[in-house]
């Protein structure tokens, strides 16, 4: 398997959720990927498949492992999507941000490249929230229009940085992601994206994230531990 350089996070390496998604959508139901060092770009690697479990390395360096697991995680309520279009406004990612090319959330990604993610809150430490309609190019063709899982792995990856890392926004990496996508999100479909703070612990900074129809409808929910490296 080798990630393709317009699925990055920081520059050199991948986007943390949507490696995630690519050993999470070999297995079924909720599932834990957790992330042992930065995933390699345009780098073949090796994806192993087991019972309930999956494995990606870099030659001998284990990069990820995934298995079955329950978020067990209760999603608030869902903004209505011209309220996730006000907050979007306040996306501190357009004043400062680590890695604006990131796939997700960079604001240096042309629409249609990276998926244009911006959250914004009310207030630090508030729910945030972002508008959010995939663009064509997204979809997949033999899914009559939905994107793959990898996406929306992705998609409920950095909102949830945003959400936890007010107000001091520390260079942080996701760690952990436990993930489990219930629904189909279409291309050119209105959604909401939502993240939410649990709790800080040190340099861990966990977090909730959702995705949702635009009838309120949850399509996936993830649980987040993130790394602050400063």
């Amino acid at each position: 398997m080798l990630i393709a350089r317009r699925f990055c996070g920081p520059p050199d390496s991948a986007n943390g959720g949507y490696t995630a998604g690519l050993l999470a959508k070999n297995l079924r139901g909720g599932v834990e990927v957790t992330l042992r060092r930065p995933p390699p770009l345009e780098r073949e690697l090796s994806l192993a498949v087991g019972e309930g479990q999956a494995r990606l390395s870099d030659g001998e360096l284990l990069v990820a492992e995934a298995r079955l697991a329950a978020v067990e995680l209760e999603p608030p309520p869902a903004p209505p999507f011209e309220r996730a279009q006000a907050l979007s406004k306040n996306y501190i990612g357009h004043v400062r941000h680590h890695f604006p090319s990131c796939f997700v959330c960079g604001p240096a990604r042309a629409s249609g490249d990276g998926l244009r993610i911006f959250p914004g809150a009310e207030r630090p430490g508030a729910l945030v929230a972002a508008p959010w309609i995939p663009d064509a190019g997204l979809a997949d063709a033999d899914a009559h229009g939905a994107l793959r899982q990898e996406l929306l792995w992705a998609a409920l990856d950095c909102i949830g940085y945003f959400a936890i890392a007010a107000p001091d926004y520390p260079v942080a990496l996701l760690g952990r992601m436990t993930a489990e996508i219930v629904g189909c999100v279409n291309a050119g479909a209105r959604s909401v994206v939502v993240g939410w703070p649990l709790a800080r612990e040190g340099r861990k900074l966990h977090a909730g994230t959702a995705i949702y129809d635009d009838d309120g409808k949850p399509l996936g929910i993830a649980r987040q531990t993130w790394i602050a490296l400063g």
